[in-house]
């Protein structure tokens, strides 16, 4: 297929559009490559280690030789347009992963011939099952020394699903491995020692026939179960007619009754081509999805949209990419309708109107202009205004929007210190612009620590966001440990405290003179200022003033320099002066009182405590717990989801730095947790002291 081709229109029958996924340096990547090598997009086969795929282009890519972007890419086969997103395998870039399948037909999910399932095939699985996806298995690296196709796929069956049926196999694993069995075509596909992917059918081989048949007859016998139709033939006729098994095959792949699971080597383009070609015959193409769900933006009602050219132009962005010689490139599929440059759309998610320019077809960087898109396929658009990954664009006779992507939560946090002064605008933009392209990085100014305090899904994924902050804006920052929002507040009461500001130094003085009393309130019912002054004591007009004075003082702190909360103060009594009484001494006044009589009132601090849930398989429980009772974590709750223990827990934040991280490397990286704030809570007193001194020390400049 020559180049020229990619520019020809396509329709929604003729489209499938596949997420590639799995656990990292599985060859999600190689086999796109061997996928265009073999269909003749490309003249030579990249390799992840020279840094020359189409796929993984970005200079961090190329460097870390992994994948940090998906990439879209393109590929024809029997006149079948197949969409292809090459996804992440680090967990870090999860985000990833979730917005290729939201927008994929069907996911083709690899496992190592000599690993198994790993931990990041188990998360990418969840997010298959999340969209109710039909999926193929693909045991790639059969080449391998240690391959082992049947233990492998043995696990797939135990961990991701018993559905898992197998339509080829390698007659032999290990270096060396050139021939699958196509057990649907019961023959022996041969591959190339080129490398060029291409394959001769030959018959199976006398040792394997045995095998073949009772797969075959097993393949059979799952399509004929997923049917009561196909049953009932089965059951009359022992087995099922050639184009009842394509049908029912199909059918079954769709209903996710059944997922196909095939050998091969992407490194050495072995059992590729016969993989898209399953694709092009059996995945479903998009309207067989047949609708899908949106916000009606008028009536605020969920209606069904089709997949098709005849309902109304709409599309979704499920990405944003800032290049550096493009601009903005927003990467959208169609949901309904046909796309064409210059159209007149409008972005339901903030009502901005948007006029598509030129729309294209994308290999990786590579990008061909293309007049038409149909329902269904995927394509990017260049210099959009107001639109950012998440929105829907539509027709202004057609006012919907599409359910966002749920991204992940973070899971790691850091704060940032610019290395230069005064480039804090610089770095605010470059933030922004970063947060679009990808949503799961978050950032804000949080005010009540003084920091700006930037989160992700883990330490590589921040370590890239910093990378790019340097590379697109000319910044440089330094991550720190940001602060922890301790707060101040009291257990006891100060019945009568008093303080009298005087001050006289020639001309007008100054006098402000108060009582206050301060007592504790209820967690999380706030400040309260009572006025229970009687016959006048302190004027009416300087009531205000010391209220100002004392919520001063609650925003900066006193033993600690945390903001103080749930407090009551009332002003009961004082005297004033005739002359040298102002707003600013009762501010003065009412300020000093508080700081003096807080100090009475049994002072503590409060800090944030986290909800933190922990998803670990059985084996690593034991350290799990260890390492959160460390923490002065409190365990709350166990639950169990398979082979996985699911451990609740209310952990201090301040204990919470690099969890993440930490959780890895003690599960070897099968744990993963989600935190989110909970409560505030009593530091303990040896804790407490150790904060309150070192921000004495602070104050008095000493080290």
């Amino acid at each position: 297929m020559s180049q020229q081709n990619n520019h020809r229109e396509y329709t929604s029958q003729q489209i499938r559009t596949i997420a590639l996924i799995g656990h990292g340096g599985c060859g999600k990547t190689s086999f796109s490559e061997a996928a265009l090598f073999s269909t003749g997009i490309i003249n030579r086969q990249g390799r992840i280690e020279d840094g020359n795929t189409i796929s993984d282009y970005h200079p961090d890519e190329i460097e870390r030789k992994i994948s940090i972007n998906a990439s879209l890419l393109t590929t024809d086969v029997n006149n079948i347009k197949i969409n292809m997103l090459d996804t992440p395998g680090y967990t870090d870039f999860t985000g990833e992963v979730k917005a290729s399948l939201r927008v994929s037909d069907s996911a083709v999910t690899f496992v190592r011939a000599f690993e198994g399932v790993e931990v990041g095939t188990e998360f990418v699985w969840e997010y298959v099952k999340e969209y109710k996806l039909p999926s193929l298995f693909v045991i790639n690296k059969i080449d391998g020394d240690t391959a082992d196709f049947n233990t492998v796929f043995a696990s797939i069956r135990e961990r991701l699903s018993s559905d898992a049926t197998i339509v080829t196999f390698p007659v032999k694993s290990g270096p060396g491995a050139k021939e699958v069995i196509d057990v649907v075509k019961m023959k022996m596909l041969r591959f190339t020692p080129n490398g060029n992917g291409s394959y001769t059918e030959e018959e199976v081989p006398a040792d394997l026939k045995e095998k073949t048949t009772k797969l075959h007859e097993e393949l059979i016998e799952k399509i004929a179960e997923s049917d009561e139709v196909m049953l009932d033939k089965f059951l009359t006729n022992g087995t099922l007619a050639d184009e009842e098994i394509r049908k029912g095959l199909h059918q079954a792949l769709l209903d996710r009754k059944i997922y196909p699971t095939f050998a091969s080597s992407a490194s050495t383009n072995v059992g590729v081509l016969n993989v898209l070609e399953f694709v092009s015959n059996y995945c479903p193409p998009p309207m067989e999805i047949q609708t899908v769900t949106a916000t009606d933006v008028n009536t605020k009602k969920e209606i069904e949209v089709k997949i098709d050219d005849a309902s109304p132009a709409t599309l979704f962005v499920y990405k944003t990419v800032s290049e550096h010689h493009v601009g903005e490139l927003s990467f959208f599929k169609v949901y309904s309708g046909a796309i064409t440059p210059g159209m007149d759309l409008v972005n339901e998610s903030n009502e901005k109107p948007e006029r598509l320019g030129q729309i294209f077809v994308m290999n990786g960087r590579d990008r061909k202009e293309v007049q038409k898109l149909h329902a269904g396929d995927l394509g990017a658009v260049v210099k959009l205004k107001d639109t950012h990954t998440n929105n829907t664009l539509c027709t202004k006779s057609f006012p919907v929007i599409y359910h966002p992507i749920e991204f992940p939560e973070p899971v790691i946090t850091e704060a940032i210190i610019p290395k230069v002064k005064g480039e804090e605008d610089k770095i605010g933009s470059g933030l922004h612009t970063l947060h679009e392209e990808d949503p799961t990085f978050v950032y804000k100014v949080d005010s009540e620590i003084r920091q700006t305090v930037v989160s992700g899904q883990g330490e590589l994924h921040l370590a890239i966001i910093i990378r790019r902050l340097k590379d697109k804006f000319g910044v440089e920052v330094n991550l720190i440990e940001p602060r922890i929002p301790f707060k101040e507040t009291i257990k006891g009461v100060a019945a009568d405290v008093e303080f009298k500001h005087k001050k006289q130094s020639g001309g007008r003085g100054q006098y402000g003179h108060v009582h206050l009393k301060i007592e504790p309130k209820p967690r999380g019912a706030g400040f309260e200022f009572e006025d229970a002054v009687v016959g006048g004591v302190v004027p009416g007009k300087f009531i205000p003033a010391v209220e100002r004075g004392v919520a001063d003082t609650l925003e900066h702190g006193i033993i600690a320099g945390y903001r103080v909360i749930d407090v009551k103060v009332t002003l009961f009594d004082g005297s004033y002066h005739d002359v040298d009484s102002d707003d600013m001494s009762f501010r003065i006044a009412g300020s000093q009182a508080f700081k003096k009589g807080f100090k009475e009132a049994k002072p503590m601090l409060l800090e944030p405590i986290y909800e933190v849930e922990v998803i670990v398989p059985d084996d690593h429980m034991g350290d799990v717990m260890g390492d959160l009772s460390s923490r002065r974590g409190k365990i709350i709750g166990m639950d169990t989801d398979g082979s996985h223990q699911i451990i609740k827990s209310a952990v201090p934040l301040k204990e919470l730095y690099h969890y993440s991280t930490t959780l890895r490397s003690m599960t070897q990286g099968r744990g993963m947790h989600h935190q989110k704030f909970s409560h505030y809570d009593e530091v303990p007193r040896d804790v407490a002291e150790k904060i309150i001194s070192e921000y004495e020390k602070s104050r008095h400049g000493e080290e």
